[in-house]
């Protein structure tokens, strides 16, 4: 049995590596070494390679209090249903199920390395040479995502999209209970408030649930190669997404966050106007009520940012910058009553 590289947190690399060289054929017994990729904020993310090839290998973070927000079934189940449509997605290699958990703690899955650039500091987006075309095709690709018809690739069945929005107001409502989180009071305020605006889903589709330009895989050109971090994508609201984008865009501009750079603080990048303009130019969904569903995407995120405070202050998160996201979430609730 090849001698694979150190163990690291939340990946005991040395126990791993002749799971893998049974029951991966494409990767063997080859002596493997690991890095973390990201940490903690999501899934934990981790490059494996053999000193020529690399893999991808995903598990839920430390101590995850939501497990549907971290179901490595839905997220490998997703990523091989869109493999062969036009939305562009890791190759699928492995799922570990009841396997993960005796060598992990976790399910979790492999899957191929996607060649490019993931932008995440404000010099990677400074060094873009057309910001707008950029932000057309991360867009148009969105908006590819939205086209895809559930039942045509074997996703009749994921998710409940019946009441979507009432039971994402739920769903982040008792993980924010779930955490004992001293805010669960302004929380539920702020969903008292969207909820009684709660729009009418125009068109059940497939949503990704994180869809932002630090989870995309950027090729020549600007084109988008891959679109990662699949863990909260269900059926659903498609103008969910469209918020959700807008609010990594520009909506936490002027605050402190770890989690990646915002292109709409960057010069020359388009504002959220233009964003919404090249979704519209492909998609025939009413943009006109994508107010409230701004006010959403930033009660989630404040949702999700409490959340990994909490996993940060029970020392289970694997990476540096948590100790930012909890003073947000007050101005991240803030702007939610007031979208």
């Amino acid at each position: 049995m090849a001698v694979a590289g150190e163990d690291l947190p939340g990946l005991p690399l040395r126990r791993l590596a002749p799971y893998l060289a049974r029951h991966v054929p494409e990767i063997g017994d080859v002596p493997l070494t690991a890095s973390l990729i990201s940490g903690g904020r999501s899934n934990l993310t981790y490059l494996l390679t053999d000193g020529q090839r690399r893999w991808v290998l995903r598990r839920p973070p430390l101590g995850a209090a939501l497990e549907t927000a971290h179901d490595m079934g839905r997220e490998h189940r997703m990523i091989s249903a869109l493999h062969p449509t036009a939305v562009p997605v890791p190759r699928p290699v492995h799922l570990a199920g009841p396997e993960g958990e005796d060598l992990l703690g976790t399910p979790f899955f492999v899957m191929g390395f996607a060649e490019g650039e993931v932008l995440r500091d404000r010099e990677q987006l400074a060094a873009v040479p057309e910001p707008g075309r950029l932000a057309r095709h991360l867009m148009r690709c969105l908006a590819d995502l939205h086209e895809v018809v559930p039942d045509e690739v074997g996703l009749a069945g994921l998710g409940r999209p019946d009441g979507y929005l009432s039971r994402q107001l739920d769903t982040w409502l008792r993980q924010v209970s779930a955490v004992g989180s001293p805010l669960l009071g302004d929380f539920e305020d702020v969903a008292r408030c969207l909820r009684r605006s709660l729009p009418t889903t125009q068109r059940t589709r497939l949503v990704h649930g994180d869809y932002r330009l630090d989870n995309v895989v950027v090729g020549p050109d600007d084109q988008i190669d891959a679109v990662l971090d699949w863990e909260m994508a269900t059926r659903g609201d498609p103008l969910a997404d469209v918020a959700s984008t807008l609010v990594w865009w520009d909506g936490m501009r002027g605050l402190d966050s770890p989690v990646a750079a915002h292109p709409g603080d960057v010069p020359g990048y388009p504002d959220r106007r233009e964003l919404v303009a090249a979704y519209a130019e492909v998609s025939t969904l009413d943009l006109s009520g994508l107010d409230w569903y701004v006010g959403f995407a930033l009660y989630k995120v404040a949702a999700i940012f409490e959340g990994i405070r909490h996993r940060h202050d029970e020392g289970l998160t694997v990476g540096e910058g948590f100790e930012r996201l909890g003073p947000l979430v007050p101005h991240l609730l803030d702007s939610a009553r007031d979208a």
